[in-house]
């Protein structure tokens, strides 16, 4: 930084509400990065620097969005993707506007209970049957993360797409460092080794590339070199399309080219409240994460967690009983908004949240016989997120998924394209009258077209006078919502800054499991006096890796989440 610039940021936090030596605490091992222009915080530091490339080169915080999303495909695999889908949030400064894409993937036109299962009625499937919506070529929605990206880039972008794509397209042929988190990954993916083009990507001579080796994606490379020339019908339609139909085909997967040519992103309204005079924004219906949160954070506004301090007992008991009743809200309420009509004002109301919380007791863990029962449908961890902020003060959050890691383990020859399995994601048992579970929820049902509830949710946060002030995500499945409420809570209740709040110890707490899952780093007397209020304590690996930005007077404070390794921040250079 140069000197006028360090002079400047003396004197403009001398001037404000906040100095500098007051938010940065030199006895926190947790420092953020500071820069006044535009930064990208992903899971990958590798992709993080592509995305600040294209600030550099004049793109706003869309374009770097795209690059950001096509990068995350080569160098975290597991969950960044082309054949996925997610949720976005993008706020436009000048405009002072929040918007919200949805590009969940849908269900094939072509898919039935019969052709999944080869049963014609939810009460004949067996919990056998479900591992053909997990590892299969059946076991993909069409996907929507090109959609998304391309829509978000046609509406708000300011570069070109071969632009944007051009360094993603060198990064694929040159290839990256296989990585310890990489090798690891592969080896633990047993649908990697089960499927023929996939193990020509990852694994040498029938092992995992090895740490240390060059992963080159040639195939990946031709593909985004399609999309760079032809937009959305460069994936959707084409010679890759063509490849994703015969794929399919050969193989008894569903989509075809009905399904591609149909899909579309949609833009949605992102869903908010007031916490405390900070106006918290998400992702509504088809996530049912976004409601999950919102309701936890609601109820919690009517308890002072400030004067129980962020590491005690009873706000850990406080979180665990707000994140199962907002576990609740999504069990029994949410869907597919064009296949099921979501209460959703009732759902995040400060009315609601008000009921919900006149049953928490202060020394008491509730039973899960106190709210309707519902039961779990799987989800996994390994999802991703990544945040961006551009000098000019707009802003992405995404979240963006495979599913499982490595998603299907299905790769379409020829295409370098590794496909999701988010069909196991729908409720199949609706209509099932001997089933009282998440898997007989009647917003989730099952049907051709529609998208499958999600526990993804991007978060954006506004301050007290109405100024972006956070930026933010988690992947984690079910435990996205509990990551997300920590950091903001963090943040909002106990004025940590995002570097302490990020690394407060978690816990999760779903609905109707009695388990409350939590993370080594809390201290033993809390997990004791946890213990004797009735909570079952679950020692749980690290919950979620929220990837932020937080935004105090024009300065961004970035963090990467120290939970998963190879996550970094990067930011412009001033010029």
């Amino acid at each position: 930084m140069k000197l006028y610039k360090f002079l400047f940021l003396i004197l403009f936090f001398q001037s404000h509400d906040i100095r500098l030596d007051e938010y940065l605490d030199y006895k926190s091992p947790f420092h953020p990065t500071l820069s006044q222009d535009g930064m990208v915080v992903s899971q990958n530091i590798e992709s993080s620097e592509i995305g600040v490339q294209i600030l550099e080169e004049g793109g706003n915080a869309i374009d770097a969005a795209v690059a950001v999303g096509f990068s995350l495909a080569i160098t975290l695999p597991r969950a960044g993707n082309l054949g996925g889908g997610g949720f976005m949030l993008i706020y436009i400064e000048d405009k002072d506007e929040l918007f919200s894409i949805d590009y969940r993937g849908s269900a094939s036109l072509n898919s039935n209970l019969q052709a999944l299962f080869g049963s014609k009625s939810p009460s004949q499937i067996e919990d056998d049957d479900y591992d053909i919506t997990k590892y299969s070529y059946k076991a993909s929605t069409v996907p929507g993360t090109v959609y998304g990206l391309l829509e978000a880039h046609e509406k708000f972008g300011n570069l070109s797409l071969k632009d944007i794509l051009k360094p993603v397209i060198e990064q694929a042929k040159n290839g990256i460092t296989v990585s310890y988190d990489l090798h690891n990954a592969i080896k633990s993916a047993d649908q990697l080794y089960a499927d023929p083009e996939s193990k020509k990507i990852y694994f040498k001579q029938g092992n995992p590339l090895p740490i240390g080796s060059t992963m080159q994606r040639p195939d990946l490379a031709r593909t985004i070199q399609e999309i760079a020339k032809n937009g959305k019908s460069g994936f959707y339609e084409g010679w890759v399309g063509e490849k994703i139909e015969s794929s399919m085909k050969d193989n008894g997967g569903f989509i075809d080219k009905k399904d591609l040519e149909n899909y579309s992103s949609k833009f949605r309204n992102p869903i908010g409240i007031n916490y405390r005079g900070h106006k918290v924004y998400t992702q509504g219906p088809p996530s049912g994460g976004g409601i999950t949160f919102l309701t936890a954070l609601n109820i919690l506004s009517f308890y002072n967690l400030k004067k129980y301090g962020h590491d005690s007992s009873l706000t850990y008991h406080l979180l665990a009983e707000a994140l199962r009743r907002g576990h609740n809200n999504r069990s029994h309420y949410v869907g597919d908004p064009e296949y099921y009509e979501v209460p959703l004002e009732d759902l995040i109301s400060k009315k609601r949240a008000k009921s919900l919380a006149q049953n928490i007791a202060f020394d008491k863990a509730s039973k899960a016989s106190s709210i309707k029962k519902y039961n779990h449908i799987e989800e996994s961890k390994d999802t991703t997120h990544y945040s961006i902020v551009d000098k000019d003060g707009n802003a992405v959050s995404n979240t963006y998924t495979l599913g499982y890691s490595f998603g299907s383990g299905v790769t379409i020859p020829g295409t370098g394209i590794l496909m999701n399995n988010q069909m196991r994601n729908f409720a199949y048992k609706y209509g099932d009258k001997t089933s009282i579970s998440r898997a007989s929820s009647p917003g989730n049902k099952f049907e051709a077209g529609k998208r499958p509830m999600s526990t993804m949710h991007p978060v954006m946060v506004f301050d007290k006078k109405g100024r972006l002030s956070l930026v933010t995500g988690s992947p984690g499945g079910s435990q996205i919502p509990a990551a997300n409420l920590r950091l903001v809570s963090g943040i909002i209740d106990f004025g940590l800054q995002v570097g302490d709040a990020t690394m407060l110890p978690r816990i999760h707490k779903d609905w109707p499991y009695t388990g409350l899952e939590f993370e080594s780093m809390i201290s033993n007397d809390s997990l004791n006096i946890l213990r004797k209020m009735g909570h079952k304590l679950d020692i749980s690996d690290t919950i979620g890796s929220t990837q932020s930005i937080q935004i105090i007077d024009g300065v961004n404070y970035g963090f990467a989440d120290l939970r998963r390794p190879n996550a970094g921040v990067a930011s412009e250079k001033s010029n």
